[in-house]
């Protein structure tokens, strides 16, 4: 045999060509609703990014004349920075909810699947009713956050009509969404080997020293993803921005999100083109965010039970 002889090609067996086309068979609804519905749009936002498009016309060739116009927009820098200040603070607050529901979840006492279940509900109520409650409650006149502070002689708050003020309100109002987080983490915490507790308390670890160095090092795979999912929601928030502000984005623009300036542009302007190169900015910025993610979790996500 010959030094450049190429190794011969293996056949597949009759059996392993049947089991490829079977499982082709299987997975095709998969592939064609990977292909319909998110491979052909975002192609097609792409190109159009690259043109001025009214959805009525046919589109004009611009080049990067909407991403110039973007980066120049003053209401593109406004809509990015309530969107960061909605991340900033909804991510990490959301994870700590979560955790501390998790933690209160995973409790052995008898009532304990109650509690997951009423933990669990507020998640299942959709984004635009739970809107409409917090308009009710958030109310400066009759709502019934004012009415729980007048008695301690606290003056009337309208948080709505705060350009800072709806920012929070639409933060906490994400908190009610913790539920889904809260059940990861509780499986997180179910998959924790109880021997690692048992010897930490023959060595004499308090419980906070347990969660420190057991609880939180194995549960780093669960927050790296419960992370990666709430920055992803954070960048997309919509709905409730929408719902509370009747679309207008709120006072001065105080709930003026990416997303709803997007939405804007596309069906309120009919600037399609535009609006597909914000969508496309929107999703590089959320794939850098997730990759420097990944690249920032090589140094607190521990895989390794032994190592905790």
């Amino acid at each position: 045999m010959t030094a450049d002889a190429s190794p011969t090609r293996r056949r597949l067996t009759r059996t392993q060509r049947r089991n490829l086309r079977l499982g082709l068979l299987f997975i095709s609804p998969w592939i064609i609703g990977l292909a319909v519905f998110v491979v052909y749009p975002v192609t097609y936002s792409v190109v159009l990014s690259f043109t001025r498009y009214s959805g009525l016309l046919a589109p004009e060739w611009v080049g990067l004349q909407n991403y110039v116009s973007a980066f120049l927009d003053p209401l593109v820098g406004t809509a990015v920075g309530n969107t960061a200040f909605y991340a900033v603070l909804a991510v990490p607050i959301g994870l700590l909810v979560a955790l501390v529901l998790a933690l209160a979840m995973n409790r052995n006492v008898r009532e304990v699947a109650l509690f997951r279940t009423i933990f669990y509900m507020p998640s299942l109520i959709p984004a635009f009713a739970m809107s409409f409650i917090f308009i009710v409650f958030l109310n400066p006149q009759f709502g019934f956050f004012n009415q729980l502070i007048r008695p301690f002689g606290g003056a009337d708050v309208n948080l709505l009509g705060d350009p800072t003020g709806i920012k929070i309100a639409i933060v906490l109002m994400a908190q009610l969404g913790a539920g889904n987080a809260a059940l990861i983490f509780l499986a997180g915490l179910r998959n924790v080997p109880r021997t690692l507790y048992e010897a930490a308390r023959v060595d004499g670890a308090s419980r906070g020293r347990q969660f420190l160095s057991i609880t939180l090092p194995l549960l780093s795979p669960v927050i790296l993803f419960n992370l990666i999912t709430g920055v992803s929601g954070a960048l997309q928030v919509f709905t409730e921005a929408f719902i509370v502000t009747n679309g207008t984005g709120g006072p001065d623009s105080g709930a003026l999100f990416y997303m709803m300036y997007l939405y804007r542009n596309a069906f309120g302007f009919a600037e399609l083109g535009y609006a597909s190169a914000l969508a496309v900015l929107l999703f590089l910025v959320g794939m850098g965010l997730a990759l420097l993610i990944f690249f920032l979790s090589r140094r607190f996500v521990n895989y390794d039970v032994n190592a905790a």
